[in-house]
């Protein structure tokens, strides 16, 4: 395995251009390359033996070895069709995988009228995922590689959140219930849908629906106080957004938004605040960050870090650190600048340590050693 340490300049050099507020003293972390060779890995879950879980956005589930080695690809898997930003993409594990076995991932599955974000689950058997179904389609399907999302996490309950995108060109039916487009779902682990959602008893709704309003999300986790779902999307010249997504809430897009239309720099909607919109948490403007993977640090392991959240980014090809005051952010830090990569994805291991996903063609699972 190779270290490299973070470079406190480089973390100030890029703050000063995005307006990042930074620490009184640098965070001295010694970046440790778990596995290389990855082919735009989009997520990484971890299984109880200490391996990993990791898919590639063209289609491929790999699984790599404690000491880093990649295994062959996992079989079963549906067919996945990769263009654009859209391929396969997140991967979670059922909160009883010990007794289960069971994997969900979610991708882009073709159709007729074009593609939309589907999720499929599993059981893992050796190198080998048997008795697959897909237990969710994003509905309709459109003509696009753009904007699929998607991440999905448990809630407390073992119930399923799934985050979605607008597709793009499909930006106004974000703000309409007859459609997956712009919206988070909630399923049960099965695909069912909770008596509980809050559009089941609404006329012409999609009963999966939790919110709408939304763009496209790549970033989502579980508060790990509140059990409250958090998640973060992309605006589009600039305007991403951090928000707490409730049930029944309508996050404004494309009617409230603080980005601005790409080239023109033209107004897309209103800012608000405005009755019957959820205001964001943070919003980064006038430049995007492009924030993806995110986690929560519940462990210790970081002195001062606890309860933090973390954001992968893009654009900014830096992790991100919000240090939190309930749901206000006090403090954003910008880690690991000055390896320029674009982070598609960051978790919490179950050693306590923080792992990240770099997005490239030869792509690395990292830790994070305190």
């Amino acid at each position: 395995m190779k270290t490299r340490s973070f470079n406190p300049l480089g973390a100030l050099a890029l703050a000063c251009v995005l307006g990042l507020t930074m620490p009184a003293a640098a965070v001295d972390l010694k970046v440790v390359s778990v596995a290389r060779g990855l082919a735009n890995p989009w997520a990484v879950a971890f299984l109880p033996d200490g391996r990993f879980l990791v898919t590639e956005r063209a289609g491929r589930l790999r699984i790599v070895e404690r000491d880093g080695r990649l295994g062959e690809a996992v079989a079963g898997l549906p067919a996945v069709d990769a263009s654009g930003q859209c391929g396969l993409l997140d991967v979670a594990l059922d909160p009883k995988f010990a007794a289960n076995a069971l994997v969900y991932w979610s991708y882009a599955e073709a159709g007729e009228g074009g593609n939309s974000t589907a999720v499929a689950r599993g059981r893992l058997q050796g190198n080998r995922l048997v008795e697959v179904q897909v237990i969710f389609r994003q509905l309709p399907k459109v003509s696009s590689t753009l904007h699929c999302g998607s991440r999905l996490v448990f809630d407390r309950d073992g119930r399923l959140f799934i985050v979605l995108g607008d597709r793009f060109s499909r930006k106004d039916d974000a703000q309409t219930l007859d459609n997956h487009l712009g919206k988070v779902v909630r399923i049960e682990a099965d695909g069912q849908v909770p008596d509980d959602n809050p559009f089941v008893a609404s006329a012409g709704a999609r009963p999966e629906i939790w919110s709408l309003g939304h763009r496209n999300m790549q970033g989502a986790a579980l508060h790990p106080d509140s059990g409250e779902l958090w998640a973060t999307e992309h605006g589009p010249q600039g305007g991403d957004e951090l928000n707490v997504v409730r049930a029944g809430l309508n996050y404004g897009w494309p009617l409230l938004t603080y980005g601005r239309n790409y080239g023109s720099g033209t107004r897309i909607g209103e800012e608000g605040p405005k009755p019957g919109f959820e205001q964001p948490l943070k919003v980064w403007v006038p430049t995007s960050v492009a924030p993806s993977g995110m986690a929560f640090l519940s462990s210790e392991r970081y002195p001062g870090w606890k309860g933090s959240l973390f954001l992968g980014t893009l654009r900014a090809q830096s992790l991100i650190r919000l240090e939190l005051d309930g749901t206000r952010v006090v403090k954003e830090e910008a880690l690991l600048t000055n390896r320029r990569a674009r982070i598609r994805d960051v978790r919490q291991g179950p050693d306590g340590l923080i792992y990240v996903l770099t997005d490239s063609a030869d792509g690395q699972l990292l830790r994070l050693d305190p």
